[in-house]
């Protein structure tokens, strides 16, 4: 019961038209849309989208100085790599990722391999923003394209800080929970 002392959150509803959505370079190809930023909800705490690998591509290994990150996947297959341990991903398989933690997520079928991602605190709409190309769902995958020259300098004011190297000293030895 709301005796007015209760600060009450946003609520939003995101269609299917309504949100960015960017193409991606290799060697993920494959696009990203943004579905939840702080900039919609008021708050700093996370964002949310929906990332698709194209066949025979993938994600390379990288992980997140400050972040955690929960992956669930919708569709395709493939195999995930947790600091460098193999697991197998369909539909419907969930990984989370805390901080230090290395990971990479390799398209094995014929399908893209479809992901949603929540990543507080916020940061990855920014790097897929800041690699990526303009989308327009239902348009055609353009040819592959590089990441930009500027790429080390988005990954370290977005969520990527350790992945120049100069950071990976610092991975701890940290057991993966099964």
């Amino acid at each position: 019961m709301d005796d007015g002392t209760m600060k009450r959150g946003e609520a939003i509803v995101v269609q299917p038209d309504q949100m960015p959505s960017y193409w991606q370079p290799v060697p993920a190809n494959g696009y990203s849309e943004i579905h939840i930023t702080p900039e919609q909800t008021g708050t700093p705490t996370l964002s949310m989208g929906i990332q698709a690998i194209a066949p025979g591509c993938y994600i390379r290994e990288h992980w997140h100085d400050r972040n955690e990150e929960v992956l669930h996947f919708l569709q395709g297959e493939g195999t995930a790599y947790v600091d460098g341990v193999p697991y197998p991903i369909k539909a419907g398989t969930t990984i989370y990722v805390g901080p230090w933690r290395k990971h990479k997520f390799v398209n094995e079928g014929k399908v893209d391999l479809k992901m949603l991602w929540v990543l507080t605190p916020p940061g990855l709409e920014n790097f897929f923003a800041g690699i990526g190309r303009p989308r327009t769902p239902g348009q055609p995958a353009p040819e592959p394209f590089a990441r930009p020259d500027n790429v080390a300098e988005i990954e370290r004011r977005t969520v990527f800080a350790g992945l120049d190297g100069a950071a990976s000293k610092q991975l701890r030895d940290i057991p993966i929970k099964r």
